[in-house]
């Protein structure tokens, strides 16, 4: 297992097992007599795969609850086994198809158990841990083979801990490259040639699409714990830097973008909106700003957006914009400028000028918005509007997002549709009819493997069924992506049930009609999509 290579390797630096066998999942009980030995490595294992995402690396909660003893010992041991097995109406999902019996025994005890802070990472322990296996001068000056690579569709298989890459005109699997566990993100480089990728490990991997076949380049662990990844675009900084996110420890990296050197590495800990001090103060999500050579660091906890200048990173000019908690995930609205952003635990969606450098808006829009990578489009009543599915509920809401030619419709709600259920991802093309909106947040198979394509001109939803897989496979169809030419819809089938990891399918659809195209069989927990030309052009 991933998790198992990353005490392996904590271990390598010197750190004693009382602390990597607490790493990266949460921690190691103070009084381990409930839990010891291999059901405890276990138990730590499944915490950093399945929980720690949203209750934290030292369980203290965000987009979930707290699962400190002092809760979890209140609900009880078969309290905590029921609500893991059939999940929560509040958008956690179930795990009874995912983790046996007594797997989720194992994680309801080591939830009552005291939590224990992990290491820090210093950058000298980083670069122990960072590879350059093609040197830059050594990397080809042309396309090595005669694939579109621009409309590849660059994809994370999850529980594998690699990156398909995909030709999009063949729906041929061109490569599979190993890389972290878990990837949340792939991030471009300005011509769309090299893909960055951040792993749940902390593992931030350079992918080469011109090579044949494609493959890592580069790499560092710049956390134990991690999200996102960035690349500098602007100006003469532009492809120049790389920025990686910690969970834990909370920082922030900067690397360089051609050997993935770390350059610097700054702290995020700090004080909430209510002026709270946060130990734990996550960087959630990592953007390039096109308007300016900064990057911006969502900073989970605190609420705030920190836009960071590169233009000279020995002397660091950080901006902090006020927002509410917890920042999650983002995406910038057409003209590079506003950014959105969802505050979940607050229900809000943010809006941040990148120019003037500070927050424009705030917004009620639902139970816990999750835009993912967003969607942008125009409505017939509001115009140009941006939309987020919820965590906590089946709504999609629209706000616009265009204060230069719609000020009065500017950071205020639209519309708001209702879905079968809570989803994750949404998506749109500027050619195209449609925005479609997952349901994977259901518990339910006859919600949750079906998405919604709403027609941009009636606003109505046409329900569409991506796969027959039944709840023994416990699959979802999750994040949608489109092709180059922008007329066909590629849908993830995450088969995450235990026997059934190989089984992920992109079923692919066209747009206009609906219709499946294609199948693309065999790949191991297929998640987010990015297509090459989709991206480095912000496109949807």
């Amino acid at each position: 297992m991933k998790s198992k290579a990353i005490t392996r390797g904590l271990m390598s630096l010197g750190l004693p097992l009382v602390l990597t066998m607490g790493l990266p999942g949460g921690a190691l009980a103070q009084n381990a007599s409930a839990l010891e030995g291999a059901d405890l490595e276990r138990a730590n294992e499944i915490y950093f795969q399945r929980c720690a995402g949203c209750h934290g690396t030292l369980r203290g909660g965000a987009t979930g609850p707290d699962l400190l003893p002092e809760r979890t010992l209140d609900l009880g041991q078969r309290r905590l086994e029921r609500i893991i097995a059939l999940g929560t109406e509040g958008g956690m999902n179930n795990f009874d198809g995912i983790l046996d019996e007594q797997e989720i025994s194992l994680v309801s005890t080591y939830i009552q158990m005291d939590p224990v802070e992990p290491p820090e990472m210093s950058i000298a322990d980083m670069r122990e841990r960072w590879n350059v296996h093609v040197a830059p001068e050594d990397l080809p000056t042309s396309p090595q083979h005669d694939r579109n690579w621009e409309n590849f569709f660059v994809t994370i298989l999850r529980d594998a801990g690699q990156m398909a890459i995909i030709d999009g005109d063949t729906k041929e699997v061109v490569a599979k490259v190993d890389t972290g566990y878990a990837v949340h993100v792939a991030k471009e480089s300005s011509d769309g040639r090299f893909w960055y990728t951040m792993g749940r490990d902390g593992r931030l991997s350079k992918i080469d699409l011109w090579m044949d076949p494609p493959q890592v380049t580069a790499e560092v662990f710049i956390a134990y714990d991690a999200r996102d990844v960035a690349v500098s675009h602007y100006g003469e900084w532009k492809d120049q830097y790389v920025i990686g996110g910690g969970y834990w420890p909370p920082h922030f990296v900067i690397t360089d973008a051609k050997t993935l050197e770390p350059l610097r590495v700054v702290s995020t800990r700090g004080y909430d909106t209510e002026g709270n001090y946060i130990h734990e103060a996550r960087v959630a999500a990592l953007y390039n700003t096109p308007h300016a050579p900064s990057f911006l660091v969502n900073v989970k906890e605190t609420g705030q957006i920190w836009q960071v200048d590169y233009s000279d990173i020995d002397n660091l000019r950080v901006e902090m914009i006020q927002t509410a908690e917890f920042l999650h995930d983002g995406f910038f609205d057409p003209t590079g400028r506003y950014f959105q952003i969802a505050a979940n635990y607050s229900n809000k969606m943010v809006f941040a000028d990148t120019v003037e450098r500070k927050r424009v808006g705030m917004l009620n829009t639902g139970e816990i918005p999750h835009p993912g990578p967003g969607a942008n489009w125009n409505d017939p009543e509001c115009g140009p509007v941006a939309g987020t599915p919820h965590l906590g509920e089946g709504r999609m809401t629209a706000w616009g997002n265009d204060p230069s030619g719609h000020p009065d419709r500017a950071w205020e709600i639209c519309f708001s549709v209702e879905t079968d259920g809570p989803g994750l991802f949404i998506r749109s093309h500027p050619n195209s009819p449609h925005v479609w909106i997952d349901q994977a947040m259901h518990p339910e198979p006859d919600v949750n493997q079906w998405v919604m394509v709403m027609n941009k001109e009636t606003r109505e939803l046409t329900p569409l069924r991506v796969t027959d897989f039944g709840r023994e496979h416990d699959a979802v169809a999750v994040h949608m992506e489109y092709n180059q030419a922008g007329d066909e819809v590629w849908v993830s089938v995450w088969a995450r049930g235990r026997g059934y990891l190989e089984e992920g399918q992109i079923v692919v659809f066209d747009d206009k009609t609906l219709e499946e195209k294609a199948r693309i069989t065999g790949l191991e927990t297929p998640t987010g999509k990015f297509n090459v030309y989709n991206r480095k052009n912000h496109v949807g």
